[in-house]
């Protein structure tokens, strides 16, 4: 395991993670889009694999899952940076461009395909879901 680091646009918030990511994906949910004008790349990782540095904002909104998902962005440069889910608060959803070396990861799957634009680049070698993948097992204690 290899100990990954990234930090927002502005620098204001900086975090370390102390385990391997799971589930890498690119999102097509229409939050993401809105979000980024375009898919977004993330893996989840065990709440306290996560270290942070600097203030957090936060917003809330009942995604098409029906979950409740709160993310989390830098209040000074508004990098969304970490969501996490009323189902699964065990993990942190993690915004993969904001890695210091983001190519450490790759992506394995595609989510919430259905949603995405006809224009979407999606890479034909990914696994396609249409929409929300499973969680991965609880992290051992």
């Amino acid at each position: 395991m290899s100990e990954r680091t990234g930090h927002c646009l502005c620098g204001a918030v900086s975090f370390r993670l102390n385990a391997e990511p799971q589930m890498p994906r690119v999102c097509w949910c229409r939050d993401c889009q809105h979000l980024a004008a375009n898919g977004t790349v993330n893996f989840m990782i065990p709440t306290e694999a996560l270290t942070v540095s600097g203030q957090l904002a936060e917003f809330r909104k009942t995604a098409a899952s029906g979950n409740e998902i709160t993310r989390q962005f830098c209040p000074q440069c508004g990098s969304q940076l970490f969501a996490f889910s009323s189902a699964r608060p065990q993990f942190r959803v993690v915004r993969a461009g904001n890695l210091d070396d983001p190519s450490s990861i790759r992506p394995v799957m595609n989510i919430w395909a259905s949603s995405a634009p006809q224009w979407a680049c999606m890479d034909q070698s990914l696994q396609r879901l249409e929409g929300q993948p499973q969680p991965p097992a609880t992290p051992p204690r």
